[in-house]
């Protein structure tokens, strides 16, 4: 099972969601096929970023990758 680190790339306020640099969680995937990205949407994300910090990225619309940076670790 993939481990991945998924980190904010910049500061700011995306639809009334704060976002700071360097906020970061980790995802893992249920095998190697399966990027967060694309797995149901992005869902693993939202879900990792709301238990760990309270926001919603699905809201902030920051499951992209102009926002977010994911990163594979194992």
């Amino acid at each position: 099972m993939p481990l991945y680190k998924v980190t904010v790339k910049m500061t700011g306020f995306r639809n009334g969601v704060r976002l700071e640099k360097g906020m970061q969680v980790d995802v893992i995937t249920d095998s190697d096929a399966q990027h967060p990205f694309h797995f149901m949407g992005g869902q693993l994300i939202v879900d990792a970023f709301r238990r760990i910090y309270g926001i919603d990225m699905k809201k902030a619309n920051a499951i992209t990758s102009s926002v977010i940076d994911v990163k594979r670790v194992q």
